[in-house]
């Protein structure tokens, strides 16, 4: 009678190419997760600057400062419920500048202890930095 199975040389192979593949998974996946939370600040950001761009139309000015400002949300049209997300909060957005065309750029900074860490900006050209 021939007892068959695995050999624990066998065993451990395999163990050892699941390793690899796991420790080369993680820093992808955790790259992955930042760019998804950074896709909310993004959106919002977006809506930031179709805003600001309304408003520049109507008014001939351009609304400028922090989020947070309730004054400056007001202008805006926003709540601050508007601007909360998961991962970014008013305070967060940051309208550091408005071109002649009424074109915004947008600063956003991850504060929050869930948040991505780093700044990006939204750019007057649409581009994320």
């Amino acid at each position: 009678m021939k007892v068959k199975g695995f050999t624990l040389i066998e065993l451990m192979v395999v163990i050892l190419i699941v390793g690899i593949l796991a420790a080369a998974s993680v820093p992808m996946m955790r790259g992955r997760i930042d760019s998804a939370k950074w896709s909310e600040a993004n959106a919002t950001a977006g809506t930031i600057k179709s805003a600001v761009r309304v408003y520049f139309a109507e008014h001939a000015a351009s609304p400028t400062g922090v989020l947070s400002n309730a004054t400056t949300q007001a202008l805006l049209g926003f709540t601050a419920a508007d601007l909360t997300g998961t991962y970014f909060i008013p305070g967060n957005y940051n309208i550091t500048g408005v071109n002649a065309n009424g074109q915004a750029t947008v600063a956003v900074t991850g504060s929050q202890s869930n948040a991505p860490t780093g700044t990006k900006t939204l750019s007057a050209t649409g581009t994320w930095n």
